[in-house]
């Protein structure tokens, strides 16, 4: 078992290791916290969505932009697209692909910010999300895994966690999530982070 628990724990550092080499993945974060940054500024908002454990995922990251992450500062609007009632209304009503699409096309509007997450890329209520947030010319970031599945090239911006499972592809996203709070922490708030 004690050799399990260590490959594993080698296979998460690896995957960290791979993604943190790649340049092209900390342009992005770069990218899309400034977007996000921008945004706030101009009185916008985020909306943010996924399955499962990506569900999770979008949670942790409103809560952190509209409770506190590190430091006092003033809330940010996030909204995480997990409304049960509203879930279980429209999936009733229209389908399971259709529950964040409706949460989209009721909340979002032009330069808000859509946040789409899919470990494997072919969650359809994801794609459909993104759909309708360009429809609504919102700006939207793929958080994926594995190829990107049908995803891949839909959204402004994007990045593809590498694993194998979904597991390990959920850990380099929350750490992307943590890394675009932290930065637009330090653009908005930057006396939060004179002393680091």
């Amino acid at each position: 078992m004690n050799k399990n628990i260590e490959m594993s724990l080698i296979e998460s550092a690896q995957n960290f290791a791979d993604f943190a080499l790649d340049k092209r993945n900390i342009n992005i974060i770069e990218q899309i916290s400034n977007t996000i940054a921008q945004a706030f500024e101009n009185e916008k908002k985020v909306l943010i969505c996924g399955n499962g454990g990506s569900s999770t995922d979008a949670m942790h990251f409103a809560e952190e932009l509209t409770g506190k992450f590190r430091k006092e500062r003033r809330a940010l609007p996030a909204i995480a697209l997990t409304d049960p009632s509203h879930i279980t209304c429209v999936a009733n009503d229209y389908g399971f692909d259709e529950i964040f699409a409706r949460s989209v096309e009721a909340y979002g509007k032009e330069g808000d910010v859509l946040i789409a997450i899919s470990t494997s890329g072919n969650s359809q209520n994801v794609i459909n999300a993104v759909k309708i947030a360009a429809e609504k010319k919102m700006i939207s970031f793929g958080l994926l895994g594995k190829n990107g599945g049908k995803l891949n090239g839909k959204c402004d911006l994007q990045i593809i966690a590498p694993g194998i499972t979904t597991d390990r592809i959920q850990e380099i996203h929350i750490t992307v999530l943590h890394i675009i709070i932290e930065t637009i922490e330090r653009i908005l708030f930057p006396n939060n982070y004179t002393d680091q």
